[in-house]
């Protein structure tokens, strides 16, 4: 798995390439903890190379959710494939964060 942090203007995007599994959901954690002390209020998750999330990486996001809607943090979740998407409207997690097809749509719905 490879993580990327870019920030354009007022939103930091984390992209994620691979698998997020236990063994390297700690990163992810790291990164969403310290966009969350740092104050960043939009935090988009670029998911188009993203090819496998497990129970543990989808854990690490779902922690956050009551933090998120405390301190009023966008998460976007964009350009997810099928087989993940399929993962997050199993668990019926869909209907708790924001995913939306393109990084387009995503910046629409922050500003």
């Amino acid at each position: 798995m490879e993580i990327k942090t870019k920030k354009e203007s007022d939103i930091l995007f984390i992209r994620i390439s691979g698998d997020l599994d236990a063994s390297n959901s700690i990163q992810i954690d790291e990164i969403i903890g310290n966009a969350v002390s740092s104050d960043e209020k939009k935090l988009l998750i670029d998911c188009k190379d993203l090819n496998y999330i497990s129970s543990a990486g989808l854990g690490v996001f779902m922690s956050y959710l009551q933090e998120f809607e405390k301190k009023n943090i966008a998460l976007i979740f964009f350009d997810m494939n099928e087989k993940v998407r399929n993962v997050f409207q199993i668990l019926g997690l869909d209907k708790l964060v924001n995913i939306v097809n393109s990084k387009e749509n995503a910046r629409t719905i922050v500003h």
